[in-house]
């Protein structure tokens, strides 16, 4: 997973829209009571109480501490865990896995994938949404630009997402053994709060881009990126992300 720092309070206040959203992917899982379900990447553990309110017994990894931390404090009642996904210690405990916004961060997805498989019981399902082909191209882009004209691009990192095509993905996953049922990639405009929502979400989500330049090199870069995005993504009062979202369903088949 790249070098980011997570902000767990920042993360709920300014980019709620990421479980808001997510809570739409739950149509998929449709959880039921008594199924034990893994959520991978459970942030500060508003999903993962979503899925308890059908009665399933849900335990939330995370990677970052300081997101546990937060969910565990929120939902005393709910189980967490700091585990990285690409090292899931789990042997068919699950009747589903479920997961959002979490893969695309993912550099190994062979071991994300083989730890999937390996931690559903047979017969089970994983349904996960993640950023898709296309995910906030703007974005990269009007950093790639940013750098290119302050003379600062052979510093700055823009490919570290894993943003695949259906046909890449459901590839991946067959290799691993799994059935896939579903797969959509569909174009979902994100709106950010406030006036500083750009520069918010750049230095948020995109804050690997800039770990080889200092301060002043990093600030021109995202500042000049908003100002480029500003007369095309910035409409109303508000801004827009290009988001590209890839939602899948698939099975372990059953022994």
């Amino acid at each position: 997973m790249p070098e980011i720092a997570w902000d767990a309070t920042l993360y709920d206040k300014q980019h709620h829209f990421v479980s808001d959203y997510g809570a739409d992917v739950l149509q998929w899982l449709a959880p039921k009571a008594n199924e034990h379900i893994l959520d991978v990447g459970c942030g500060t553990g508003q999903l993962a109480a979503q899925i308890a309110e059908s009665g399933a017994i849900v335990l939330g990894t995370d990677a970052s501490a300081d997101m546990v931390a937060n969910a565990k404090a929120t939902y005393p009642t709910l189980s967490f865990e700091v585990v990285d996904g690409t090292k899931l210690p789990y042997q068919e405990n699950f009747d589903a896995i479920f997961s959002n916004a979490t893969f695309h961060w993912i550099e190994d997805q062979n071991a994300l994938a083989e730890g999937l498989f390996k931690s559903l019981k047979p017969g089970g399902r994983l349904v996960a949404e993640f950023g898709g082909k296309g995910n906030v191209k703007s974005i990269t882009d009007a950093i790639t630009a940013a750098a290119e004209q302050l003379g600062l691009s052979n510093q700055v990192i823009t490919n570290f997402w894993f943003f695949p095509s259906i046909s890449a993905y459901t590839t991946l996953l067959e290799t691993k053994g799994f059935e896939v049922e579903q797969a959509w990639l569909f174009d979902r405009p994100t709106k950010l709060l406030g006036e500083e929502g750009m520069y918010v979400w750049i230095n948020q989500f995109a804050q690997h881009a800039f770990k080889n330049l200092n301060n002043e090199q990093a600030e021109s870069i995202k500042n000049l990126a908003v100002e480029i995005l500003k007369p095309n993504y910035y409409i109303n009062g508000e801004w827009v992300a290009d988001y590209k979202r890839l939602r899948i369903k698939a099975n372990k088949p059953k022994a």
